[in-house]
Parts: structure tokens; C-alpha cells; sequence
């Protein structure tokens, strides 16, 4: 893509409202455009990088028995209900709404009722089980007071998977798998040495839940690690009894901040029982199905990415997320840089090429570490007398030149290694 046909633009600031700094550099760079306070349009640029998120958790998901559909946001209230959350002194995040004929809707916060109603209409036998259905979508909730950028917003996107078991060791057996495919998701997107499977509350179902934090200065949770065990609990759980359960040792335990990123939870039949999803098993008796529920928030991982992979200059992307392999500068020499961005394309790499003419050199180059793309390759009269073309990991100062053979052996030896 040519830098020239992009409607979109870089900016020297943020908006003066926006106080976190994954939002300020999101706009800055032109990957995202906000409306208003926890509410932002995913640019071409941040699309990109949310579709190459979304795709690493769809083949985490796809990999462990996932199946993906698309539930409807508008939501009537029967199933809702029956679990009690249309009550708003329950749930005081509904964002409300009404057809012509008066009916009342709502927009969903999350689906667990609306999933456990319509899978009625296929689960009534042993034989229907497991079912692991996910949806990859835009949700809404009416936060009091949206913050933190894309990590608390009134419109998000996320991941949710909702599990379908015949019995607590189904169930039990799937929520291990899916825990190694939320690891799995962390280490691929670049947080994985900065992420921990961390012990939360598990309401009345099960002695604990799991979250995914990520260590991080602007996360809104304390967490307890221990690193030897790679291992956190909660602030909210913590005490004396559970340093007991999980083995960990008080002396052990470094107190940390972090951005919650993901999060699994065992339901058992909260929402089958009321809601009356049932099945016939073997001896041919109704039971209730055992349910779990796991969700990640897309839109709040790529903020994380930004708070924790970010320098002076601007963001740097992992190359598995970024919204192009590399960012290929041109001095003048457009018809050089041409050749070179087809003989990349042609060679698969994704090419973000600056064809600008009305703009200097050091903006260019501000430009390209703001926006943060894993490589810079420049194309100047310097670098061609010098025997090619300049090439730069946006991690590290040193600088290169390399013919067109070298460059792209020297891109698929490092993209190879990532894969």
C-alpha cells in the first residue's frame, strides 16, 4: 500500500483529553480516530493490526474445537430474565433501546444467555456434546466513566467462547486446553514474558477462576507473582490461605500492577439451570449441561501491546501483529522503490510504501518509528551508490545495506524464525 492513497494522517499530538498513553500514540500514528471518551474508529491501519489479532486468537480457538458465529447485539429480555440481569440494580451497564412498536431492547454487554437460549434449539441428547461455540465481534457497555484509552471503552471488540460439556470432567478437560491456547495467544501477540496465569475469584461455581494479566504501569489490578512458579494471584483473593493452595510463599510474591487481557471462567449450570438447556444422557435421564465461559478483549490487547511495546518515538509492533512487515521509505528515487515494493509483495511480504513527495526526509523517518512497523528500508542515492538498499529493525539502531537478494533472504530468514 502506498502511503499516498491512505486518507489518513499522522499527527505531533493527541487530543488534549486523551491522557493514556496507548490511545495518544493509536491516534498520533492514524491507526485509530475517537469519537469520544471510550468510543474509537479502527483506521485502516488499526484494522489491520485488529484483524491480525482477531486471526492468531481464531486459530487458537479453531485449533481446541471452536466453531465461529456471529450473535446479534440487540437483545430481548427472556432469557435475560430468567438469570436475572435484565434487572438494572443487577447489571447498571445496559445501553437501551426501543423497535417502533415499543418493545424494549438492549444491546448485549456479553452473550452467555443469549447462547445458552438458542443452543435449546441443539443440544437435547449426550450425543450433541461437547460444543464450543465463539464469536469475534463489537459488544457495548454504558461505563460510568470510560478510561485508559481502548482499555475501557463504551464500545469494544472481543473474543468470547462459550463451552458446552456433558459433565465436570468434559468440562474440567476443555478448560485446560483452553487455558494453553490463551498462553499460547499472549506469547504469539509479544506480551507472553510480561503476562501471567493469575488466580482470580470463581464466584459460587469453583473455588477460583483465571485471569491473563499483563505486568504493566497503567493496569488498574495488583497482582502477586511469583516468577519462579510464573504464577500470580489477585489482590482481590489474596490471602494467607491461598499463598497455602497454590504452594506460593509470601517471601515469594512481588506486588505488581497489571492490565487484565483475558479471563476463563467454569459457569457449572448458572445460566443452563434457569434458562433450561437440558440434555438426556445415557440412562436417559434430563440433566442440565455444565457451561464455561472465556472471553479476551481484542481491542484492550492491542492497547496493552501499545502501553508495553512502545519507546520515545512511538509504538514498535511485534511483527505477527504489525499492519505491514515494513515500511519502505523512498528519497527521490520512487521508480527504485516501486521495483523494490513489487519484487517484496511478489515475495509476500506486506509493504507500507512512503511515496511521498512534499514531505522531508526526517519526517519520514519520524513517521516510521511513530507507526512502528517491524522494518525500515529506505531507498535513497545514497544507499543505491553504497551498493542497495538500507534496511533497519525498528527495535534496534544499527543499520544495513543489502542488494535486493540479500534483503529478501534476509527478511524470509527472519520471518521464518518468527513462524
Amino acid at each position: 500500500m502506498k502511503m499516498s492513497q491512505l486518507f489518513t494522517r499522522t499527527r505531533k499530538e493527541a487530543p488534549a483529553d486523551e491522557q493514556s498513553k496507548n490511545a495518544q500514540l493509536l491516534i498520533r500514528a492514524g491507526y485509530v480516530y475517537k469519537e469520544m471518551a471510550g468510543v474509537y474508529t479502527f483506521l485502516p491501519l488499526g484494522l489491520r493490526v485488529i484483524d491480525k489479532i482477531s486471526s492468531i486468537i481464531k486459530s487458537e480457538m479453531d485449533r481446541i474445537g471452536g466453531v465461529q458465529m456471529k450473535n446479534s447485539v440487540l437483545q430481548k429480555k427472556d432469557a435475560w430474565e430468567k438469570t436475572g440481569r435484565w434487572d438494572d440494580e443487577i447489571v447498571d451497564v445496559w445501553f437501551k433501546t426501543k423497535l417502533q412498536n415499543g418493545t424494549e431492547l438492549r444491546l448485549a454487554f456479553t452473550h452467555e444467555e443469549a447462547v445458552t437460549n438458542l443452543m435449546k434449539d441443539f443440544i437435547s441428547s449426550y450425543k450433541d456434546l461437547p460444543a464450543y461455540p465463539y464469536d469475534i465481534r463489537t459488544m457495548f457497555r454504558n461505563e460510568t466513566r470510560a478510561k485508559s484509552g481502548l482499555m475501557r471503552g463504551r464500545e469494544f471488540y472481543w473474543k468470547a467462547l462459550y463451552s458446552f460439556s456433558k459433565d465436570e470432567e468434559e468440562h474440567n478437560a476443555f478448560y485446560e486446553k483452553i487455558k494453553q491456547a490463551y498462553i499460547n495467544i499472549f506469547e504469539r501477540v509479544g506480551l507472553g514474558d510480561k503476562t501471567f496465569l493469575t488466580f482470580a475469584s470463581g464466584g459460587t461455581f469453583s473455588k477460583y477462576s483465571h485471569e491473563f494479566q499483563t505486568v504493566s504501569d497503567a493496569g488498574e489490578d495488583i497482582i502477586y507473582i511469583d516468577y519462579d512458579k510464573n504464577l500470580a494471584v489477585n489482590k482481590e483473593v489474596y490471602t494467607d490461605e491461598v499463598l497455602a493452595d497454590l504452594g506460593l510463599s509470601k517471601a515469594e510474591l512481588k506486588e505488581e500492577k497489571a492490565i487484565e487481557v483475558g479471563n476463563i471462567f467454569s459457569l457449572n449450570t448458572k445460566f443452563s439451570e434457569p434458562i433450561g438447556l437440558r440434555y438426556k444422557n445415557e440412562e436417559g435421564k434430563e440433566v442440565p449441561v455444565i457451561m464455561g465461559s472465556y472471553g479476551i478483549g481484542i481491542g484492550r490487547l492491542m492497547g496493552t501491546i501499545v502501553e508495553e511495546l512502545s519507546d520515545e518515538k512511538g509504538i514498535v509492533w511485534p511483527k505477527s501483529v504489525a499492519p505491514f512487515d515494513l515500511h519502505l521509505i523512498s528519497l527521490a528515487k520512487n521508480e527504485e522503490a516501486e521495483d523494490l515494493m513489487r519484487e517484496l509483495e511478489k515475495a509476500g511480504f506486506e509493504v507500507l510504501f512512503d511515496d511521498r513527495e512534499d514531505v522531508s526526509a526526517g519526517e519520514k523517518f519520524a513517521d516510521a518509528d511513530l507507526m512502528g512497523l517491524p522494518f525500515r528500508v529506505l531507498v535513497s542515492q545514497k544507499s543505491l551508490d553504497a551498493g542497495g538498499y538500507e534496511i533497519k529493525s525498528r527495535s534496534q539502531d544499527d543499520t544495513q545495506i543489502l542488494d535486493k537478494e540479500e534483503l529478501l533472504d534476509y527478511l524470509k530468514k527472519v520471518y521464518e524464525m518468527e513462524i
